[in-house]
């Protein structure tokens, strides 16, 4: 198992590619930290967890509340005594065009979709450097590497996401410590559950693989950057699309 013995939390695990990750660290071996606000989520995915053979925890943990994910990181240390990965994961969408788009659901995006990345890593880059290794992986979107429609706000977080990769990649690679991003297309989670047949239908033939992306693939991801085998990626964006940038 490519994970075993590692400490991970994951962030938004409550659901989608989250959640996804979440159960595929623990295939891997690793012992998880499921992190998000919905606590019966948060039960049944550590539940899935400990299924798979893992050990597993979770929180109740808002990435926009400093306190809130500083307590989380203090008790996954004080239980594991370290943190090897962090995939921050958490995220929301709150749409409208430019012209129409209210303060608040620029606000909102962007403290969960930027400044929560940044509370969470701030909160256990200390104990990764002390242990001199660690791997810190945040989603990004092919949205914030080519903008789209409607999605202001997703876009500026999501690309500011990719300016702490790049950043965090150069300050904490002689450290011991790697930073990548994942930068998903279209994957058929809980997000996508309002969205009309005709706009999904129309979504799919952006793909040539035509189809959405499972959460797994992205999962599988994350899974062989968190992993040694990918001990010489570091400061990368890699897509999960499809080709559909192509």
């Amino acid at each position: 198992m490519r994970l075993s013995g590692k400490v991970a939390i994951i962030t938004g695990a409550g659901q989608g590619i989250g959640a996804a990750t979440a159960l595929k660290f623990a295939r891997e071996g690793a012992v998880v930290a499921v992190c998000d606000l919905n606590a019966e989520a948060v039960s049944s995915v550590v539940e899935a967890c400990r299924k798979a053979g893992a050990i597993s925890v979770g929180f109740i943990a808002n990435v926009i509340d400093r306190e809130s994910v500083v307590e989380m990181v203090r008790k996954v240390l004080g239980q594991f005594q370290r943190v090897d990965v962090l995939v921050n994961n958490a995220g929301i969408t709150r749409d409208a065009r430019l012209q129409k788009m209210t303060l608040t659901q620029f606000d909102d995006v962007i403290d969960v979709n930027l400044r929560g990345v940044f509370h969470v890593a701030q909160a256990v880059v200390d104990s990764m450097v002390e242990q001199g290794s660690g791997v810190i992986l945040n989603a990004s979107s092919v949205v914030g590497i080519y903008g789209n429609y409607g999605q202001t706000n997703y876009a500026a977080a999501k690309f500011g996401v990719i300016g702490f990769t790049k950043t965090w990649s150069r300050e904490l690679g002689p450290k011991g410590i790697r930073v990548n991003a994942v930068a998903p297309g279209f994957i058929d989670t809980p997000i996508l559950s309002t969205v009309p047949d005709e706009v999904l239908e129309k979504m799919r033939d952006q793909v040539p693989l035509r189809r959405l992306g499972k959460p797994e693939e992205v999962a599988n991801l994350y899974a062989f950057l968190a992993s040694d085998e990918a001990s010489y990626i570091n400061g990368a964006v890699i897509e999960v699309s499809g080709g559909m940038t192509l």
